[in-house]
Order: structure tokens, then C-alpha cells, then sequence
């Protein structure tokens, strides 16, 4: 039975069969390839970072988290909506209606994280930013960025080569920064 399949696709039919089998698969894994490389859906879409930027805005600002813990965080609804009530084009902007409708209902809009590490993985961003890095190192340059995407992927090869180099010649530092329980604890 095997080996008649076998003769059958050696056969011109039998090799346009696997043509087809062959595209087929590899269009379901371009399918799933690009979807996953898509930035989630927001509550409020095309957050223009390059926008806020441009005026001024420093990262820490909207997220003070992160020379204070682990976590870089958001900014409150609030505190955006402190700033864009008092910009008349943005105040009745429809982009902004999801923001706008939260605030004056008392609700809170749920973000979907971008630039997330794995469970076993702990990422502090106060001892980076203590560390002198700045926030682009990881996260790319924002200022040019309209939504938010990963300019890599957050890897441990990534992350341990980075390290290294931040070590340099320093072999006390080096041990310390290639240690596996600086990142995994």
C-alpha cells in the first residue's frame, strides 16, 4: 500500500498532489506567521508614540515604573486625559472617545503588553535603568515608532549578549551579569 503511494507520487499527478499538499501547508504557516507577528488590538488604536514623543514627552514620564521597580507600567487614564483635555484637537477626537467615555464613566482600559518576557523570567527595569541603559536599548527607537512594536524579540541570547558587552573587561561583572540567577530567581 506504501509503496504504491510512493509510485503514485513519483507519477506527474501524484507530484502536483504534492505541490498542492506543499503549498497549502506552508500558506497556513505564513498565515499563522503573520498573525503572530501583529500588534494586539488596543482599547484605544494607533497609539501614535512618535507623536508624544515629538512633543517633548520623556518615556519616563508616562512610564515612571520603571526607574522605581520592575515593572515600567502605563500612565493612568487620568493622567493622559489630564493632558489631551486640554488640547481642544484631542479632546473631541473620535480616537480618543474610548478614553474619554472610561474616564467620565469611572472604567479602566485594559492594554494588551507588547514587549512582555516569558513566567520565568524576572525583568527588573529600575536595575537596568540604574545601570545607565536607556530605554531605546531595548525598545528600539519610539520616537519613530506610530504604534508600538518590538523592534526584537526578547530572547536569552539577546538579553546575555547585551551583558557580556555591558561587562566588557570586567570579569567580576561579567560573572555577576552572565549569572543564571540574575535573570531566572
Amino acid at each position: 500500500m506504501i509503496k504504491k503511494f510512493f509510485d503514485w507520487l513519483k507519477q506527474p499527478l501524484g507530484l502536483i498532489a504534492a505541490g498542492i499538499v506543499f503549498l497549502a501547508v506552508f500558506s497556513v504557516f505564513a498565515y499563522w506567521l503573520y498573525t503572530t507577528q501583529q500588534a494586539p488590538a488596543q482599547p484605544v488604536p494607533g497609539f501614535p508614540h512618535k507623536t508624544h514623543v515629538a512633543f517633548g514627552i520623556q518615556c519616563l514620564y508616562c512610564h515612571p515604573g520603571a526607574s522605581k521597580g520592575p515593572a515600567a507600567g502605563i500612565p493612568s487614564q487620568s493622567k493622559c486625559w489630564g493632558c489631551h483635555n486640554q488640547i481642544v484637537k484631542t479632546r473631541d477626537s473620535a480616537l480618543l472617545a474610548p478614553l474619554k467615555d472610561a474616564v467620565l464613566n469611572g472604567e479602566s482600559l485594559v492594554w494588551v503588553p507588547v514587549a512582555i518576557v516569558p513566567d520565568f523570567v524576572q525583568f527588573n527595569h529600575r536595575a537596568h535603568i540604574a545601570a545607565g541603559k536607556n530605554c531605546e536599548d531595548c525598545h528600539g527607537d519610539v520616537s519613530q515608532m506610530g504604534i508600538y512594536e518590538n523592534p526584537q524579540v526578547f530572547n536569552m541570547g539577546w538579553c546575555l549578549n547585551c551583558h557580556v558587552e555591558t561587562a566588557g573587561e570586567d570579569q567580576e561583572l561579567l560573572i555577576k551579569l552572565s549569572d543564571c540567577g540574575t535573570c531566572h530567581y
